[in-house]
This record gives structure tokens, sequence and C-alpha cells, in this order.
């Protein structure tokens, strides 16, 4: 009769443990899916704002800025660059920049 109760135990010790597992694993999940999504916004949002601070140099100075360094110290502007690369390409002067942002 003891060994019936100590097997019973055991079933519950490892439905448990299955159930647990099964949770974590979905919170994973939804985590992973969030976080995608979440850097893919920071990176437009990155994007949004250089070219903003770009047009806003050109509308006051009549030039676009040579690169991000000028926009970061005359405009004000912040580039999380620990998470995004930033590229930032100028044909001229007068020529809008090319911005390109990719999540590290």
């Amino acid at each position: 009769m003891y060994s019936d109760k100590v097997e019973k135990n055991r079933t519950w010790i490892w439905y448990l443990l299955s159930v647990a597992v099964l949770i974590a694993l979905i919170w994973f999940f939804i985590r992973t899916a969030g976080g995608s999504e979440n850097r893919e916004n920071g990176a437009a949002a990155i994007r949004e704002a250089v070219e903003s601070g770009a047009r806003q140099c050109y509308v006051v100075e009549g030039v676009y800025p040579p690169d991000l360094r000028y926009l970061e110290e005359n405009y004000g502007l912040q580039i999380n660059t620990a998470d995004y690369y930033v590229a930032y390409d100028i044909y001229a002067s007068n020529m809008p920049p090319t911005v390109k942002v990719v999540a590290k």
C-alpha cells in the first residue's frame, strides 16, 4: 500500500513539471515574437528621427548635414548605438541622405 502512494506522488510531480515547462516555453515564444516587432519599430523610429533632423538642418542651413555626428552635436539627435547600426550616406550637400537602420 505504501508503494502505491509514492507512485501517485511521483505522477503528480511529473505532471506539474511538464506544465511548468510548457508555460515557460509559451512565455519564451511570446517574448521572442514581441522583441522582434519592437526592434523593427525602434529601427523605423531612429530612421525617421535622422531623416527629420537632416531635413531640419537643410531648412535652417541650406545644406544637408555631412554626418550623424553633426546632427548629434548641433540638433540634439540621440541614437541608441548599442542596439542599432545606422548607415548615413550622403551624395551631395543638396541631395537628401540615404539612411538605413538595422538592429544588432
